[in-house]
């Protein structure tokens, strides 16, 4: 039997670029100046955060790839977010990016919101062959466009799904005398392997006891 489709979405090679001020900032700190950290969002999935570096204005982008989050996407998963892209619109990801460090204070959050940045999902076919979904700059706050007459902050990020398929094994009987274990696909148990101990069943040892 083959093995379930599961699909991984990496999201990675963050950098931000600030603009500098052309008139310095009466109080505070400039946001190039402070740490910066992101938030990346799934629907139905636990939101994930990584540090965000800062790059220079007009400066190429570091050669390092970094991963800052991984998602992975079973069956259900991807007829979930397929149905939403018919009725709802499409699947889109989300980073928000905050200036400052992370964690709270007397339970609000340190961090200043700078923006978010919207990545539509396209993930059909990415069980078979992978797909880079976004790789490039983008404007913060913006749709996607870097070339907008007011200056603002962008954000790197590579977005890519490739297919990640998967065995699923099921545990059935009872595994103190006759554990059973079956392979998994959707609707389909195949038993791929079965074995009887010489054991007294859970019945009978309640019965002696």
């Amino acid at each position: 039997m083959d093995p379930c489709p599961f699909v991984r979405v990496l999201v990675g090679n963050l950098a931000l670029r600030i603009p500098v001020a052309s008139k310095p900032a009466r109080t505070g700190v400039h946001p190039s100046s402070s740490p910066c950290f992101c938030e990346i969002r799934l629907k139905n999935f636990p939101v994930q955060t990584a540090m965000v570096p800062l790059v220079p204005p007009d400066s190429p982008l570091p050669e390092a790839h970094t991963l800052a989050a991984t998602f992975h996407l079973g069956r259900e998963d991807l007829h979930r977010l397929a149905g939403k892209s018919i009725f709802s619109g499409k699947t889109r990801l989300t980073v928000a990016i905050y200036t400052g460090r992370r964690g709270t204070t007397c339970g609000v959050s340190s961090g200043k919101l700078l923006g978010r940045v919207s990545v539509p999902l396209e993930l059909e076919g990415s069980e078979v062959r992978a797909c880079v979904v976004q790789n490039g700059w983008v404007a913060v706050g913006g749709k996607g466009s870097t070339s907008e007459s007011k200056p603002s902050a962008q954000l790197h990020l590579s977005v890519r799904a490739e297919p990640d398929p998967r065995f699923v094994f099921q545990f059935d009987g009872e595994p103190e005398c006759s554990p059973q274990v079956f392979q998994i696909q959707g609707n389909i148990r195949q038993p791929v392997f079965s074995c009887k101990f010489n054991c007294k069943s859970i019945a009978e040892r309640n019965a002696r006891s």
